[in-house]
Order: C-alpha cells, then structure tokens, then sequence
C-alpha cells in the first residue's frame, strides 16, 4: 500500500525561471523531461537554460549586490527573511515529499524530513544574525591605532547542486550565503529540478528583494558558462570530484572563490571489540538513505581479518533482508536508483568486482519483483582488495565492499588508502579509543558507532573529497571576505557597518 499516488506536480511555473524577483520566459523552447525513478515514466519538465537566460539571471545577481538593499541591510534584516524561508519550507514539506522520491528514489518519509531538516537549517543560520562576529575590535601592531576586522560578503555567488539531495543541499549554501549579504544564482541538475523551483515561489511569496535569489535549471555547457562569468565572484559546487576539479581549474584561472564538496569512499573502521550484529544493523541501516545515493555513505567496511567471514555473513543477513520496492509504500526501506544511466553505472560496478575477484556475499542484480523502475538488490562483497576498483571508487548506489585487516594499525592505513576523505565511522564500545582512531583517520567527520556526518557543525573533506566546508559557523566562513580597517581611535557605535 502506498502513502500517496498523487501525479500532480506542485509546482507553479516550470516553463519558466526565477530571475530578478519574477518569473521570466525562457529565451529557447529547450526543456528538460524529468522521468520518475520508480515508474521510468514522465513526471514532469522544466525549461532548459540557454546561454542568454543564464547572463541574464548573472546580471540580476550583480546588480542586486551592486545597486540593491540586500547586502545593506543589517543581519537581523536579513534574518528575517531567512525565517520567511523556513517556514514557507515547512508549509511545502509534502510538495517536497512528492517531488524527491521521484526524482531521485529516495522513500517519502526520507524525502520529507530533508525538507524539514532544510527548514532548519534557514532558522539556524537566522540564528548566527545576533551570534557570530561579523565586525570585531582586533589589537594593531604596536598598539598604535584601532583596529577592526570586519567580515563582508564575498558577492555574487554560484550555486550549483547535484540531484540527489536538493532541498539539503540548497539550504547549505543558500542560507548562509543570504545571511552574509550575498546574492545567489541557483543551478539546479536536469533531472531534479523540483525543490529548487518550490524554493524560488517561497522567495516569491515572501518578498524578498528582486534579484538576489535567481533559480534556473542547466546542463554542463551552461553551468560552465556560469562558472566562468567574471561577474560572479564565488562558486560553490556539491557533486563528483571530476566535475569539481573542472570547477577549481576555471575558477583558478580567474581567481574567483570556491567551495567544493565532492566524492567520497568513505570508511567504517571495525575494531575487535565491536559488536559484530550490531554494526551490520547499522551499517545496512544507514547504507538505504537515498539508496545509497550519497557521498558520505559508508561503503568501504574494514574489519580484522579473523573476524571477517563472520561480518560478512552478518552484513548479507541484514542487507538483504532490506525491503526494496515503491517509494511511497511505507514498508519501503529502500527505492530506485535516480536515473536509467546511474543503475548502469552501478551495475557496471557489481560486474568489475566479481571479476576482479572479490566474493559476492548478497544482491548484484535487480530486484525480481520489480520489472519497472531504476532498482538495484542491496549487494555486500566480501574479501575485496583495498586497491580494487570496487574500494577506490565511488559507486553511488547500495553497494557496501568488506576488507580484511591485519590488525588496527593496518585497518587505518587501509581506511586512509584511498584519494577521497569526506566521512568515516569507527565501531567500538570504547569511547576513549574511538577518539583515539578518529584522530588517525584523515577524514571531515567521523562517527562513532555510526553513519553520523553533522551539518550543524561542519562538513566536507580532506583530499579529493572538497574544499571548505558547509553547515555550522564554519559554513558561513566562505561566504564572507575578512577587512581589516585601522582607525585613529574607535568609531561611534552608530557608525559601524550594517554588514
């Protein structure tokens, strides 16, 4: 039985962008057809942007950061509107629930708890108005002099996110990004369009001012063409290390700002006295998010040789056992795959492993019950090589590899063997001993006992999984450009910057 078979799209304009506060006619009839994940039937479409409809929504962002009140305003003025956001969020959590499974497979009640999760993430950065020290009083060489540094907005931003998590994803930049005084051009991916569209009527409907939230949907050349424009003064890209070192490249030639957050291969370190049934639970468990489907997951699993047999008949027991169907039936713990192109990929995968050797435990194919719809079986290999092609890249699709150790010492050697460092795990009773190997581990989080990445702190990566990080204080970081400012004596309290 499903929660909701409803077909209709809540979405106002799809034939349209969001640029400078209104809902503009795209320059082309170019559109893009969004299927759904589970059906492999149309959904919906939205206009495709063309070269013109992209400068156009640049030249919106660059004079409302140049000429508009948004980067004048105070942060408590600011603030508010990021409240606006988040309730108009929480209004639109089953609009949002309706889109996202379809687009991208993962379960209804995932789907709406992102959008909530989202919503928080507008309060929290509202929040940091009246916390975070945008101007403060510094000491100056030899004391001569007052000296002030003063955190201001970096300026136009490109925003560009993946498919697989986009009301997330666009709340960690967004969100930030607006309560430094920037304004945005949101890229959203072709084939899940949905929530950056609910975004935009929520910036509609709440009046923010014309032209700093700019939302409109493009393939590549186009996103190139944004990443590009010297009119925008910093990029920040969530999606695949190829696409990121793209990014970086042209971003370096101008030297314009970015923050990347990118693939990852991440551990889960299984020390001896960690409870075997109990970590397969957990890794199974968390494994099923977004089916798999995301960067951080944690899909390399190390544990000691001696106990190796054991887990992976522990963590094939479970996996397998996980109930693969309809998105919105609630029974479902796991959905389809995004797209017809990513189950290839990963069924592409399954195949290098069992030929490179490693011991298929559960899964590698489809699901027999299902004849339509973008699905994998949950699949666990054993014995795999920490060199194999399986352990070192990323698969995006639930498929969890298991590699013997020697012993601890050489469990994290084989975690840190790898080109990516965005999220680890370590199972262990031992508290103190968890923080010990988390401190070995070169990676931008590590859980304990579990899959538990934390926006509201901090996240990215070490190495090849990105540049800066998002969520938290440290998220806002790379939003504003420090100033230092060196006075004869301090200023009057009411002449300090609104920004």
């Amino acid at each position: 039985m499903s929660t909701s078979v409803s077909q209709v799209v809540p979405i106002r304009h799809a034939d349209r962008f969001f640029i400078g506060g209104a809902w503009v006619e795209p320059s082309s009839v170019s559109a893009i057809q969004v299927i759904n994940a589970a059906t492999e039937e149309p959904f919906f479409s939205v206009a495709e942007a063309q070269e013109a409809d992209m400068s156009r929504a640049v030249a919106a962002a660059r004079t409302a950061f140049d000429e508009g009140p948004w980067p004048r305003m105070t942060h408590a003025e600011r603030a508010h509107y990021l409240r606006g956001i988040a309730a108009g969020l929480r209004q639109r959590e089953e609009d949002i629930g309706q889109i996202h499974p379809r687009e991208a497979g993962a379960v209804y009640s995932i789907a709406r708890a992102l959008a909530v999760d989202a919503a928080s993430q507008f309060d929290s950065y509202a929040d940091l108005a009246g916390t975070f020290p945008f101007e403060e009083p510094m000491p100056t060489t030899g004391g001569v002099g007052y000296g002030l540094l003063v955190r201001e907005p970096v300026g136009v931003v490109g925003a560009i996110i993946p498919w697989n998590g986009p009301i997330s994803l666009i709340a960690l930049k967004v969100a930030p990004a607006l309560l430094a005084g920037c304004t945005v051009i949101l890229k959203s991916a072709p084939n899940a369009p949905g929530e950056a569209y609910i975004l935009a009527e929520i910036a509609e409907s709440i009046g923010l001012p014309p032209g700093v939230l700019n939302i409109v949907t493009a393939d590549r050349p186009v996103s190139e063409l944004l990443v590009r424009d010297p009119r925008v003064d910093k990029i920040t890209f969530t999606g695949s290390t190829a696409a990121g070192r793209r990014i970086a490249s042209i971003c370096g030639e101008r030297i314009a700002r970015c923050t990347l957050e990118l693939g990852g291969k991440s551990a889960a370190v299984i020390l001896d006295d960690a409870d075997l049934a109990v970590a397969a639970a957990t890794l199974a468990g968390a494994e099923c998010m977004i089916s798999g489907q995301v960067c951080a997951s944690l899909t390399r699993v190390v544990v000691s040789r001696d106990r190796h047999d054991h887990f992976v008949e522990a963590l094939a027991g479970t996996f397998s056992q996980v109930r693969v169907g309809d998105p919105y039936d609630p029974q479902t713990q796991l959905g389809p795959l995004a797209a017809s192109r990513q189950r290839d990929r990963v069924e592409g995968y399954i195949a290098k492993g069992i030929a490179e050797g490693a011991t298929l435990a559960t899964g590698g194919g489809r699901p027999a019950h299902l004849s339509r719809g973008w699905y994998v079986e949950p699949t666990v290999f054993g014995n795999v090589d920490n060199s194999s092609t399986i352990a070192q890249e990323e698969i995006f699709g639930p498929v969890l590899s298991v590699i013997p150790a020697d012993n601890e010492r050489h469990a994290v050697a084989i975690a840190n063997d790898s080109i990516y460092g965005l999220n680890a795990a370590v199972f262990t009773p031992d508290i103190d001993r968890a923080r010990e190997v988390a401190s070995q581990l070169r990676s931008g989080s590590v859980g304990h006992n579990g899959f538990r990445p934390d926006t509201a702190i901090a996240f990215g990566g070490f190495k090849q999984s990105g540049i800066g990080r998002e969520g938290g204080r440290e998220g806002l970081l790379p939003y504003l450009e420090p100033k230092t400012i060196v006075l004869d004596g301090p200023p009057s309290p009411t002449s300090a910057s609104s920004v």
